[in-house]
């Protein structure tokens, strides 16, 4: 145990008076002070939610406080989504809460019992001078925490603002059900999150927060209304929901969520906590949740390790992960609160499943064992046959009928000899066809020598190259008959001329290198990468017809689809970043002139391009740098390749810029795809860490894309897609097995895993 026989908590919150508790109580000795500047009775907010697994814990370490929550608690399994005037009901959820005024007064008993000294309406001094006086500093000082803004350049938080007000507010009956209720007035939409926390002896009450886009918010008036005229005016929008009851405000004023991020959580012998240390949107209810489980980890650390350095770093070793998992399903349920509007337009069970899966912790797969009833119906709105899961639907692209969702993700492969692709790409390509994909697209095949990425990469712009594809595509074609297959044709620009992958990514090579070309003259890696000439017009006009002869080639080798790759900070892709194109001729400053080169390129390739074969774009909808393309321009520029004839947008983020800062996760690149397609309702292909079949069906019934490409997932196992066929008990047409395969369809025996257990024991 960590030898901390003075400890000083600042903050009465929750997390502060939880740790508190259970460091007295593993130590009776210890000396703990608790500072907090506002009364016993003050308390903002009303109630909280706990999970299960949470509530585990607090009994594990305590049962005194376990039993008296559990003598408090609300409990319900229900989720009632208001769309339009029609509710829909999800079951078998559980939730437990209550008033966040009795938590605090439950920790407050058991501080007091337990020894803990309790300082009310008292500030703390600052923690810099508690750190000299006591052994360990808890700051527990809430999301505008002054510690951590005391010694920023150690904690270095990272602190984003978004673009919703909210306010929390209380109405004095209770719900009977976790209400979800949109209203679309004059002014934009608004929305109602609420729950019961109290139905006892003491009354009955709900938490009501009401949440709407900053613009909707000015529209509306509610800048200049005071406390009590929010209230009013908020019950008024939201009467069918409140039975005409009113509101009642508590300190409750507009605000925006402040999402919290630190770098480190300790200095010295002070650490953050909670809000403190970090922030999640109060959409997935982590609040509280977080900041207990904190006290518990931070409990348990000191307890287990002889120093305290080893405990602290411990501690935020353990609860970090955790934490970061939390705020990125917390950042997905916010951005679908922000972007509301998109959705409304949506059919109700669609709007339904996308709200109840928005933070992407709850699946279809899960969704289906707390509420069958209500997933069969999604599933048939969205037009599954019975037996069939969503994923091997079909899907029709101009005169391409895809038979299912998936999509094989183009991935370079850098093994090509002279652009030409061979053996391996035939193997690579026909194992993926044959493992039951609905696409299966090439690498990114470049359109000359000079637009490679690297000396390993495949081309069309010979006649063999062509040659070489047709081999692939007639494979497919004949041996995987209804798997299609696309090409993706690209220019790399100023990322040319590299290394294959496996001797250094992006590293410029040693020796036979080519010139780089780019909309502007700004090298990928300053230092490192050569810098490119800058495109004149005639070489823009060589460039385009460099593309318009390999779509001719791709046209006579086979494909069935054509991908135009305006992403990933490739030559295309750099006319579209504002990071990458400088120009200040017809082709830069606006996003309209930055569209105009890959806009053309692209009219020249449909000009020659099937009618009724399809062709889609590939986007990076983020360059996760400041000053680069946003979400917003990512809609606009979707928006005018579709007026140009795009069937379809393929939605990628990032790799634009070399100190890009991508906010990794699972699917973490769907929310962009969203985005477009539902607000221009336009059919999109999402990708980014989307690994399970889970996954895809999730996405699809929620309107969130229309085709999932999947890359990771189909080099660990060609045969995913059947695979997630087997594993859903699917046998049906959109997943068929090759007739040689077809014994295979099921996993061999395997060998005797258990030994038989004893039937008689002899004594």
């Amino acid at each position: 145990m960590a030898r901390v026989p003075r400890v000083a908590v600042i903050g009465g919150g929750p997390g502060g008076l939880y740790a508190a508790a259970l460091l007295k109580r593993l130590d009776p000795a210890r000396e703990i002070t608790v500072w907090e500047r506002n009364t016993p009775d003050d308390t903002f907010g009303f109630g909280v939610v706990l999970s299960d697994e949470t509530l585990g814990g607090i009994e594990h370490a305590d049962p005194v406080v376990h039993r008296a929550l559990q003598a408090e608690f609300v409990r319900w399994d229900t989720i009632d989504i208001v769309h339009r005037g029609r509710t829909l009901t999800s079951g078998g959820h559980g939730f437990a809460a209550l008033g966040r005024r009795r938590l605090l007064e439950i920790l407050h008993e058991r501080c007091a019992s337990l020894g803990v000294r309790l300082r009310f309406r008292t500030e703390a001094p600052p923690a810099a001078q508690l750190a000299t006086a006591y052994d360990l500093v808890i700051a527990a000082d809430g999301v505008h925490s002054l510690t951590r803004a005391a010694h920023a350049e150690v904690f270095a938080p990272t602190i984003t603002t978004h673009r919703c007000r909210y306010v929390w507010l209380a109405a004095d009956f209770a719900l009977d059900a976790f209400r979800f209720e949109t209203a679309e007035t004059e002014h934009g939409v608004m929305q109602l999150h609420g729950y019961p926390y109290a139905n006892g002896a003491g009354g009955a009450r709900s938490t009501v927060i009401v949440e709407m886009r900053e613009e909707v918010w000015r529209a509306a008036g509610f800048e200049d209304l005071d406390e009590r005229q929010s209230a009013e005016r908020c019950a008024k929008i939201f009467a069918d929901a409140l039975g005409g009851r009113p509101l009642r405000a508590n300190a409750s004023s507009w605000t925006a969520f402040r999402t919290v991020v630190n770098d480190r959580w300790s200095h010295g012998n002070t650490v953050l906590i909670g809000d403190a240390a970090h922030t999640a949107h109060f959409s997935i209810g982590s609040g509280t949740k977080l900041a207990v489980e904190d006290a518990l980890a931070l409990a348990a650390c000191i307890e287990e390790r002889p120093e305290l350095p080893d405990a602290l770093a411990a501690y935020e070793s353990e609860r970090r992960p955790v934490v970061e998992s939390t705020q990125r399903a917390a950042a997905a349920s916010l951005r679908w609160f922000e972007e509301l509007a998109t959705y409304t337009d949506q059919p109700p069970r669609q709007f339904a499943f996308g709200l109840l899966t928005r933070s992407r912790r709850v699946t279809h797969d899960n969704l289906r064992l707390r509420d069958p009833a209500f997933s069969r119906a999604v599933e048939r709105d969205f037009g599954c046959p019975p037996g069939t899961p969503p994923m091997f639907t079909p899907f029709r692209l101009r005169g391409l009928t895809l038979r299912n969702r998936v999509v094989v993700s183009p991935m370079d492969m850098y093994s090509a000899v002279d652009g030409v692709p061979g053996d391996f790409h035939l193997v690579h390509l026909g194992a993926r066809a044959l493992g039951g994909a609905g696409l299966v697209m090439t690498e990114m095949v470049c359109v000359s020598p000079e637009g490679r990425i690297t000396p390993g990469c495949a081309g069309l712009y010979s006649r063999e190259q062509g040659d070489g594809w047709r081999r692939v595509t007639d494979f497919v074609h004949t041996r995987s008959p209804g798997t299609a297959i696309g090409v993706q044709l690209g220019h790399a620009g100023r990322k040319g001329a590299t290394r294959v992958m496996w001797e250094g990514m992006d590293e410029p090579l040693p020796v036979g290198g080519w010139p780089l070309v780019a909309a502007s003259p700004l090298p990928y890696r300053p230092g490192v990468s050569e810098v490119p000439h800058q495109l004149d017009r005639r070489q823009l006009d060589t460039i385009r017809e460099q593309f318009t002869a390999a779509a001719r080639r791709a046209q006579r080798s086979g494909f069935d689809l054509l991908e135009l790759h305006c992403a990933h900070g490739y030559l295309l892709s750099g006319f579209l970043s504002p990071l990458t194109n400088r120009r200040t001729d017809a082709y830069g400053g606006s996003l309209t002139a930055r569209l105009r080169f890959p806009l053309e390129v692209f009219d020249a390739i449909r000009a020659d391009w099937p009618d009724d074969r399809p062709m889609t774009v590939r986007i990076s909808a983020t360059d996760w740098a400041p000053g680069g393309t946003t979400p917003e321009d990512a809609v606009e520029i979707a928006r005018a390749f579709v007026a140009h004839g795009a069937d379809a947008i393929d939605v990628s983020t990032g790799q634009v810029v070399a100190d890009e800062r991508p906010e990794f996760g699972r699917s973490y690149q769907t929310p962009f795809a969203d985005l477009i397609r539902n607000t221009l309702s336009v059919p999109v292909i999402a990708v980014g860490a989307i690994s399970s079949w889970d996954d895809v069906n999730s996405l699809l019934l929620a309107g969130r894309t229309d085709l999932c490409a999947l890359a990771r997932p189909h080099l660990h196992d060609p045969q995913w897609t059947l695979h997630a066929a087997g594993a859903q008990g699917y046998e049906g047409p959109a997943a068929p097995w090759p007739l040689p395969y077809r014994a295979g369809s099921r996993p061999p025996p395997a060998g005797r895993a258990d030994d038989p257990k004893p039937r008689l024991t002899l004594r």
